[in-house]
């Protein structure tokens, strides 16, 4: 017998690199990178870029409010913690915040939130949060939070990165940012022939995506700008959806902009994607 269960993504910051307010990022934002995922009432948060700041003031006026919530950082990029200083239920005494590293030990994205808010860059300090910050992790890439199977797998981005799966009952939703796709260590310039066949994607990425629900997924560039960005750890968005084919999933999402798109260039990509999925049969 199956179990209903309320299954919410809210985009808060879609931004990559720094915040870009403005006329001409209205429709997509200009806040960096900020997920909210809820799986019935748990409340897991993906990155802490700028767009956590209008999470966080909307979580404090909720009824009913949470008061424990579970943070996931994939990497401590300036525009992935960026906004947590300014996380209102980080200031509030009733409230819990797991704080995850990857694996058994892992502290050091507690200890970069905290050193952000050293007196040299910030005027509250870290230890004068009125909520309690837990320093919490995942065993062997994975953990159980409140029923939700939470897993990770390392990205290919300078210094390091790591994406999220969230498995309920039979939903699953990805988190991948930050990623290149098409240079991986010891690669030529890719190919990136719009009108080709799909283009080679690392399986083990593909089988720990495939059939995901909601694919949110770092996609930077089109072809032309990414061909200027080799090697900046970011991707186009068409090889993104060539990924998205093969890993056959029901649903994508295009993440992490590049700070100098507009949204029309954003809906350009879009609309480039869906042709290139329409290629193959696909409606990702």
């Amino acid at each position: 017998m199956s179990v209903d269960m309320s299954v919410f993504v809210k985009f808060w910051g879609a931004r990559g690199s720094i915040p870009t307010p403005g006329s001409w990022t209205r429709v997509y934002g200009g806040n960096t990178s900020c997920v909210e995922i809820r799986f019935d009432d748990t409340v897991l948060i993906c990155d802490a870029g700028s767009g956590i700041r209008d999470l966080g003031n909307e979580l404090v006026g909720r009824n009913p409010r949470p008061n424990l919530l579970h943070l996931l950082i994939t990497h401590t990029h300036w525009d992935h913690i960026q906004g947590f200083p300014f996380f209102a239920p980080a200031h509030i005494p009733e409230m819990k915040i797991h704080l995850y590293g990857t694996v058994l030990g892992d502290d050091s994205r507690y200890q970069l939130l905290s050193g952000q808010m050293s007196s040299a860059y910030f005027p509250v300090g870290f230890g004068d949060l009125g909520a309690e910050i837990i320093s919490d992790h995942l065993v062997e890439g994975g953990k159980d939070i409140e029923g939700v199977k939470v897993t990770c797998f390392p990205t290919n981005h300078p210094g390091g990165c790591f994406a999220y799966v969230f498995e309920k009952t039979d939903r699953k939703i990805v988190y991948l940012t930050d990623n290149e796709f098409e240079l991986q260590p010891g690669d030529k310039f890719p190919d990136t022939d719009h009108t080709g066949p799909l283009r080679q994607v690392p399986p083990e990425m593909v089988a720990a995506v495939r059939g995901a629900d909601l694919l949110i997924c770092d996609a930077h560039y089109d072809d032309e700008t990414y061909g200027q960005r080799i090697g900046w750890g970011h991707s186009s968005c068409l090889t993104v959806t060539d990924f998205a084919i093969q890993a056959e999933v029901a649903g994508l999402a295009l993440f992490h902009h590049d700070p100098d798109a507009s949204d029309e260039d954003v809906d350009q990509k879009v609309d480039s994607c869906r042709a290139r999925a329409a290629k193959f049969g696909s409606q990702v």
